[in-house]
């Protein structure tokens, strides 16, 4: 699998998305209907109207990669229906990849100790 670092921005699309949509197809739509760059860098992340399929499009310097994936079993877990994107966290969508609940997935709270 492709992982993001943690410098990347994943965009977790919200409504499912026809999955007869490639890279071009994906892109635009990106462009359409979040307003953001599809050649950002960004992980941009597309889910089918059933739960068991997912498409990862991101631009990594010199071409679109897309990533498939369909899982077994009760499939991923995905928000509640909406307009637009979510931003997700690399350990949240490294979780939704695996089949995971995502949500559930919290950054720690770390103190950085000042310098005096």
């Amino acid at each position: 699998m492709i992982a993001p670092s943690n410098t990347y921005k994943i965009y977790l699309a919200t409504t499912p998305v026809d999955f007869r949509k490639g890279m071009d197809g994906l892109a635009n739509y990106v462009l359409s209907n979040f307003d953001l760059d599809p050649l950002s860098g960004a992980f941009f992340v597309f889910r089918s109207k059933g739960r068991d399929k997912i498409k990862i499009l991101m631009w990594d310097g010199t071409g679109l990669v897309l990533v498939y994936k369909r899982i077994e079993g009760a499939g991923f877990v995905w928000p509640k229906l909406s307009e637009g994107t979510i931003s997700m966290t690399k350990a949240q969508f490294e979780a939704l990849f695996e089949g995971l609940d995502w949500r559930r997935v919290e950054t720690a709270n770390y103190h950085h100790p000042k310098l005096t």
